[in-house]
């Protein structure tokens, strides 16, 4: 199991979480951030200091969101990454998962 960013990121990757997390296993794509399922040690640390609650453990992601769950696995694949072992070794991947790529900017 794993932790998994939302909806509620998209356009406001305001990076508390990523300050938060021990094992550099948040990543961040062009418009929202993403957990590394294999890096991510469910240490819960990221989730209380998330300014807009995006971020659910992966068994209580609201059901309006359950395709984040897939989508947090898949930009990983998309983006080429593999498991690099940390997020500040990458740096921006300046890209994100086709469906959060084509939603309408947030004001």
């Amino acid at each position: 199991m794993t932790y998994v960013i939302t909806q509620p990121c998209v356009d406001v990757l305001d990076r508390s979480c990523i300050d938060e997390c021990p094992v550099d296993c948040i990543y961040e794509g062009e418009r929202m951030l993403y957990i590394h399922p294999d890096e991510c040690i469910d240490c819960g640390a990221c989730e209380p200091v998330c300014p807009v609650e995006a971020i659910y453990y992966e068994d209580d992601v609201p059901d309006e969101w359950a395709e984040y769950t897939t989508f947090n696995t898949e930009f990983f694949e998309m983006a080429g990454l593999g498991s690099p072992g940390g997020a500040a070794k990458v740096g921006r991947a300046g890209r994100d998962v086709t469906p959060v790529a084509e939603l309408p900017p947030r004001d």
